[in-house]
């Protein structure tokens, strides 16, 4: 425990400015800017770096890009693959395990070791995995690379350790599971076929053994050869030779007969009796044309044929088939049950598909119940027992890309209520028509670990929809669904003018969210500039969603005649605080984009059903054609009933409580004489029509589009090329050809940022008549493209020398500064102020804070009826860099919670004995009084820089420069075991934490590598030493950087594996073994061991250990605890066996005394008689 004693008393002006922009202050954490006084400050920071540790702990959502399929059908577990080289194991509830291959290639094919706890995998170069499924975390025991031939098919027999490999030659290889080495003895192509023929096989595309006689080996190529090879005569019992391309085999469970899936949509049936031809070919989708021919279907790429016991006819489910006649139609999987023939369409393409069924003996008759189906983004399981073949409701949630993920917000600790409110309300809109069986993949054991609190994820999408997710325990189950969408009227189809241009192909994507969990209040950044305001109530209700219009596009400088001013209500006077009125629409052609929104929202009224439920809508208008610019920040407090939100533009401050716009200014204007640079003039906008092109904004266009990359959702430029501080950053700031950096300052003088040439001038503009329509990328999709860029090295050192500098030059030709976090707080407004007041903190683009006071009547019916003054007072503090996160400390290091209102559901019915009131939480002079003693600490982190602050005197205390050679993407000051810290995420990956209030680095891991924008946009960080982010356009990765919660992960994992006794193999009867019904066994250690195949060439695989041998692996997966309770399940079956062993030698005994009595009785009884009596 390291105590810091800083100095408060004497500390009565802010730091000194040098003309770099920068304050003077240490570069080192705990450095103070003042001599010590007699009054010290006691601050004792139990952080220390053994506290934090990266690790990851769970993945949610569907496998991005899926490419394999298995099922344990014992331990009714199941493993899908995927392209990136990544295998996910799904059980039951909180069994969800996710794999990744170092090497990431694409994993072809899964095979599980059925009720051995382990997994191959088969992967595009040409390598096998043996997985450990033993352990809650799976690891890879042994590898074996292919050298000289590609991997095409695998083949594990049931309760076998040999595993069949086919190769695109032709050629089957054999390998050990124990030992994870080649065996010597290989079917060769050229030994399988006929010596006539001429031609290749082609690769091999099946394996498996004859369900009659595991000594036989069905063999099917590519080219419609297949193959019966006796494994121990070493010579092929028959060959078939048919015209049409295999895709698949399935046996019948007797053995006597199997059926091809073929590429002309024909499934074909062969009995071993005659292979000459097959005994019955059919064409199910294939109708007969008018000249007897059947019509040209696509292929069936799978089949499996499946017998079972209540009824004579056999399930034959198959995929694809269709005929080629029919454009357009949805990808379908087939099931046919004798004459019924069920197609069921499906969303995605199908990638794989399994017949679940009750044993996993071939031999035996399957007793087929359900199909699981993996789609290309969707998982799907079906209903076999049933005649409708319903689908059973899945319980994963794989549905987080239903559409397009937007943006995520994190919350740990919520409060303990909300959970069940959301649920309940989320149940009620719930699909209907599932099964009513239980889900098959069940399999694994999971508990709720000792150490859980209520967690809450948030996600936004393309479609303007907000899904809550409980993310309790490691686990995430849906638990609400809103659609914003549902504000807006609907554009009319055919609609001309702006209106049908402006509609975009997701214009109500969300941007951002804000919710604010004790009063329930939710708040939704939209792409279109505007916000949606929502209250909570468990009552449905009829009502009027009011709409406020705000213009905010300010300009430095502007001159504003008498008829503009009507449609002009920026406030050039700090102090204003009027209302704004509404600004009038015109119809006439000149003013068409003039003074309107981008979206109609519904002016009538509307019933709202139980749930979050729309209040208030703001809209940013169109000016002189231009667009209103997305907005890049966003804050509520529901203690004051305020609303806050900047863009690129300015800043506004709503009333939602009054419906009132407080105050609309740009960025510079709340500076007032304040203003630390001296900025260019800007000509003012008029006539900007007639302009061939938007040339004025040469100047800010960077700033300009920087802020709108900050939304889901941006404007493709043609031809941008930025300058950036480092190689890294001018690769990531280049995505879909515009600019992604959270902020960035022009190029250098004279540096050309578009093609050189009126042509290059032209590129980078768009003309008067085409507004910039956007599309909304989700942040999922956003992939980085590196681009190809013009500039030499020599030049892209100038570049950085100059990019980001806080310079003079540099800012001056920065006119356009975005309002980039905004905070309400308890604080000071004024260095002279002794008692804390409601604030609102600003900060900007260009590294600046500002504090503007807030004065809000105490009285609730005053609150109601009483203007709100906000009176900007130009208090500026200074940073390196974009402000990203405020936040505020009191002396005693504890984090300062924001005043906040309870939740009171609005629409509940009137209770006379108890009026309905506000009930406000940390809001009132003496709490923050004595919440903030005589100040508080303010904590301000941008981009490149932390400072901690003394309030009220606006001293810098301690100051630490983050990054030099990146940036921050993501700041947040969470909670970790019982203090707080800031939670840093870099451009260049690196997570970082730094104690507060020092700022002393405790952790710096390269954690994550920046590949794409999509990472960024949904990185965040949340109390308990949790973060999250979208690993893929469908997945969501959570990780820990806490060492408490690595310790405890073990705990909170699930089981994949459970001891569980194989079934045994059903007896067949006398009569079916005496004519040859029962499977023949051979020792196929016998054939394909060291001693009789002999070793296989070095050259042709490499074997690359794990860790660990197998019984190694074993001993050591599971822990003390599993080994244990695994050793308890073997003593007790062991005992068990025994018991019966011992009740079965008792039954003889008393068996053999009885039949001797009987002998004896009749001995006696035939003792004295003639033989001629008998």
């Amino acid at each position: 425990m390291k105590k810091f004693r800083k100095v408060l008393d004497g500390l009565t002006t802010s730091t000194p400015v040098n003309p770099g922009g920068s304050p003077v202050c240490g570069s080192a954490a705990g450095t103070p800017s003042a001599a010590s006084t007699p009054r010290e400050l006691d601050i004792q920071e139990t952080l220390m770096s053994e506290h934090f540790q990266i690790c990851k702990t769970v993945r949610h959502g569907f496998p991005y890009q899926p490419t394999a399929l298995a099922f344990d059908p014992v331990q009714r577990i199941l493993a899908i693959g995927c392209r990136s080289g990544g295998v996910r194991v799904l059980g039951g509830p909180g069994v969800d395990c996710h794999c990744q291959h170092e090497s990431g290639a694409a994993v072809l094919q899964l095979q599980f070791l059925i009720n051995e706890g382990a997994l191959v995998t088969a992967c595009a170069d040409d390598t096998l995995h043996l997985w450990n499924l033993r352990q809650r975390r799976p690891a890879i025991l042994h590898s074996l690379k292919f050298n000289r031939e590609r991997i095409t098919f695998c083949h594990l027999p049931f309760q076998s350790k040999w595993l069949y490999v086919g190769t695109e030659r032709g050629n089957t290889h054999i390998v050990n599971i124990e030992s994870f080495v080649l065996s010597g003895y290989v079917i060769m192509w050229n030994k399988a076929i006929e010596l006539s023929t001429k031609t290749h096989p082609g690769p091999v595309v099946h394996l498996s053994d004859s369900p009659k006689d595991e000594g036989k080996l069905l063999i099917g190529y590519e080219s419609g050869t297949i193959v019966m090879w006796d494994l121990r005569a070493k010579r092929a019992d028959f060959r078939i030779n048919y015209d049409e391309a295999i895709h698949s085999v399935s046996w019948h469970h007797e053995g006597r007969q199997f059926m091809c899936s073929h590429s002309d949509g024909s499934l074909s049936m062969w009995n071993l009796r005659n292979t000459a031809k097959p005994f019955q070919v059919t064409f199910p989708h294939g109708k007969t044309q008018r000249d007897g021919r059947k019509e040209s279907c696509k292929p069936i790429l799978k089949v499996e044929y499946k017998t079972s016991r209540n009824s004579s006819e056999a399930f034959v489910v198959f995929s694809g088939g269709l005929s080629y006649d029919k454009a357009g139609r949805r990808p379908t999987l087939t099931i046919m049950h004798g004459k019924a023939i069920t197609v069921l369409e499906m969303d995605y393409p199908i990638v794989e598909f399994i017949v679940l069924c009750d044993t996993p003996y071939l031999n035996e008759v399957q007793e087929p119940y359900a199909v699981v189906v993996l789609l290309e983004k969707d998982f799907v399981v079906v209903d076999l027992t049933q005649s409708n073949f319903p689908i059973f409701e899945n319980p994963y949630p794989m549905d987080i890309h239903e559409s397009p993920v937007t943006c995520t917000a994190y919350f740990a600790d919520c409060p303990p209520d909300i959970i069940p409110v959301l649920y309940s309300i989320g149940a009620k809109h719930k699909k209907t028509g599932y099964s009513h069986k239980e889900w098959p993949v069940s399999g694994g054991t999971w508990t709720v670990g000792s150490q859980t609190y209520p967690e809450i994820i948030i996600t936004g999408h393309a479609d303007g929809s907000i899904k809550f997710w409980d993310a309790t325990a490691i686990t995430l189950q849906m638990l609400y669904k809103l659609k914003t969408s549902k504000v807006f009227e609907k554009p009319k189809t055919g609609e001309v003018g702006r209106s049908a241009e402006m509609v975009e192909e997701d214009p109500y994507a969300v941007q951002m969210i804000t919710w604010c969990p004790q009063s329930r209040i939710f708040c939704v950044v939209g792409i279109n500039a505007h916000v949606i305001l929502y209250r909570f109530s468990k009552y449905d209700a009829n009502t009027t969603i009011t709409s406020l219009e705000v213009r905010l596009q300010c300009e430095m400088d502007e001159v504003i005649s008498p008829s503009d001013t009507e449609n002009t209500p920026c406030f050039s006077d700090p102090s204003g605080h009027s209302p704004q009125p509404p600004s009038p629409r015109s119809n006439t052609p000149d003013s068409v984009r003039d003074s309107i929104p981008c979206l109609k929202v519904k002016d009538r009224m509307i019933r709202m059903p139980p749930g979050y439920q729309a209040e208030l809508v703001l809209q940013l208008l169109w000016v002189d054609g231009e667009p209103p610019q997305q907005i890049t920040s966003l804050d509520l407090n529901s203690a004051y009933g305020l609303l806050a939100l900047g863009n690129c533009n300015g800043l506004a401050v709503v009333d939602y409580l009054q419906k009132t716009v407080l105050l609309c200014m740009s960025t510079v204007e709340l500076y007032g004489s304040a203003d630390p640079f001296q900025r260019l003039t800007r000509s003012p906008r008029k006539n900007r029509q007639s302009t061939s092109g938007l040339t004025e904004l040469s100047d800010n266009q960077v700033s300009l589009d920087l802020e709108r990359s900050k939304s889901p959702t941006s404007v493709k430029r043609p031809g941008r090329k930025l300058s950036l501080p480092t190689d890294l950053k001018t690769d990531l700031d280049h995505v879909n050809g515009h600019c992604t950096s959270p902020t960035s300052q022009p190029c250098a003088p004279g540096r050309a940022r578009v093609p050189g040439g009126p042509e290059g001038a032209r590129l980078a503009r768009r003309g008067p008549g085409r507004p910039p329509f956007r599309k909304a990328q989700s942040a999922a999709c956003m992939e980085v493209s590196l681009p190809v860029s013009s500039l030499t090295e020599e030049s892209r050192e100038n570049s950085f020398s100059r990019s980001r500098s806080s310079s003079v030059s540099s800012i001056d030709r920065e006119t356009k500064e975005a309002v980039t976090t905004l905070q309400f707080a308890e604080s000071y407004g004024h260095k002279s102020d002794s008692m804390p007041t409601p604030c609102l903190w600003v900060g900007t683009s260009l590294g600046l804070v500002l504090i503007i006071p807030i004065s809000i009547p105490m009285d609730e019916q005053e609150r109601q009826e009483d203007p709100v003054t906000v009176a900007p007072t130009g208090t500026v503090l200074m940073l390196k860099g974009s402000i990203l996160r405020l936040g505020f400390l009191d002396f005693g290091g504890a984090l300062i919670q924001n005043p906040c209102e309870m939740w009171r559901d609005q629409h509940a019915p009137e209770d006379p004995d108890r009026p309905r009131k506000r009930k406000l939480v940390n809001f009132s002079p003496s709490s923050s009084q004595e919440a903030s003693g005589d100040g508080h600490l303010a904590v301000v982190c941008s981009e490149r820089q932390a400072k901690v602050f003394l309030m009220p005197s606006q001293a810098c205390l301690y100051v630490h420069n983050i990054t030099e050679s990146s940036f921050v993407l993501r700041a947040d000051i969470v909670s970790v075991c019982n203090s707080v810290c800031l939670a840093c995420f870099c451009a260049n990956g690196h997570i970082m934490t730094l104690s507060l209030p020092s700022l002393r680095p405790l952790l710096d891991v390269s954690y994550l590598p920046l590949t794409d924008m999509r990472i960024a946009r949904t990185f965040c960080f949340t109390n308990g030493g949790q973060a999250l982010y979208l690993c893929s356009p469908t997945e969501m990765q959570r990780i820990t950087y806490s060492q408490e919660m690595c310790d405890n992960l073990q705990e909170m994992l699930g089981e994949l594996f459970t001891p569980i006794e194989t079934p045994e193999a059903q007896n067949r009867g006398f009569l079916k073994g005496f004519f040859g019904g029962n499977a023949q066994t051979f020792d196929r250690e016998e054939l394909f061991g060291e001693a009789a195949a002999g070793k296989a060439s070095r050259s042709l695989a490499q074997h690359i250990p794990g860790q660990g041998g197998m019984e190694g692996m074993k001993a050591a997966a599971g822990g003390v605890v599993g080994e244990l309770a695994r050793a308890r399940i073997a003593l007790d079956e062991r005992g068990q066996r025994l018991g019966e062993l011992e009740d079965r030698t008792a039954l003889m005994m008393s068996s053999a005394e009885t039949f001797s009595k009987h002998a004896h009785e009749l001995m006696l009884k035939c003792k004295d008689k003639k033989w001629y009596q008998f």
